[in-house]
């Protein structure tokens, strides 16, 4: 596996990929690695010729009192599962290298699904991640990019920037991995004690008692999400939301739909948890 941190770098291995006519998939990642981020890669080693994975905290996606200096890098052990997976280059540039005039650059910003949900919570997050995704397309100029359907508003953020912004880029999107007891992986499962680590899996049970109702037919979503609120309150999580959406769009759902996505945000601790689950009556 090659290693690189500069943009010159990279854009020479881009280039001699290309002129020997290899396809290029792509994992960006923020590092800390699990099993999730892994599944990334091994779906990317299935449908290119060549893997490249970014490691970079990105400042512009973290709001004010967020955990950006606290947020957990563990570089040598990532490149160690990263070149025992088989990738082919990581990237690991540093803030200066992306963002060479500070935060004072251009920004993309998604219309309509940035602001709601996390977007409502998070202020200028999704415009974050949608200029380092942009730029680092830009960079590694890949076939596909895969991500983790966790992150589920932002996978349709990417996917709406690229539809766009006419990306040549296929967005490969990838099922959720979760531990035994039905967690969500995330890095920042770390920051929670050994109590809440007991606790946490609740908020997918709690996702999947609604998917149960909607499929018993119930269409009172604004009774569902009070009433998970409530369980999750009970719980000693602190939600910020918990929404019954459209698949497609975010919107809220008609009384004849047959799809859903039911999202959810909350803290238990010091960490944040979000959690999704696709729900289709037929």
């Amino acid at each position: 596996m090659k290693h690189i941190s500069t943009i010159s770098e990279l854009r020479q291995q881009i280039t001699v990929w290309r002129s020997e006519g290899k396809s290029i998939a792509f994992v960006p990642t923020m590092g800390n690695l699990h099993h999730g981020h892994c599944q990334l890669v091994s779906e990317a080693l299935k449908i290119a010729d060549r893997i490249v994975v970014s490691i970079f905290v990105n400042p512009l996606q973290f709001g004010v009192g967020e955990d950006y200096e606290a947020y957990p890098r563990t570089l040598s052990n990532d490149q160690a599962q990263l070149q025992t997976l088989g990738t082919h280059l990581l990237f690991t540039p540093q803030v200066a290298e992306i963002y060479p005039h500070g935060s004072v650059t251009t920004q993309i910003q998604v219309a309509e699904l940035s602001d709601i949900l996390c977007g409502a919570f998070r202020p200028g997050h999704f415009t974050g991640v949608a200029t380092i995704v942009n730029l680092l397309f830009n960079l590694v100029q890949p076939d596909k990019a895969l991500f983790g359907q966790k992150d589920y508003q932002q996978l349709l953020v990417i996917k709406r920037m690229v539809s766009d912004l006419f990306m040549p880029i296929d967005i490969v999107s990838v099922a959720t991995v979760r531990e035994t007891e039905g967690l969500a992986m995330s890095s920042r499962n770390q920051y929670l004690t050994i109590s809440e680590r007991e606790v946490a899996p609740q908020l997918y049970q709690t996702l999947t008692e609604i998917k149960q109702q909607l499929l018993h037919g119930e269409r009172n979503y604004e009774k569902l999400e009070q009433q998970a609120m409530q369980r999750l309150i009970q719980l000693n999580f602190k939600p910020d939301y918990i929404a019954i959406r459209c698949v497609d769009t975010l919107g809220r759902p008609q009384l004849d739909d047959t799809q859903w996505i039911i999202l959810a945000a909350a803290y238990l601790g010091k960490a944040r948890l979000i959690d999704n689950l696709l729900v289709n009556e037929n």
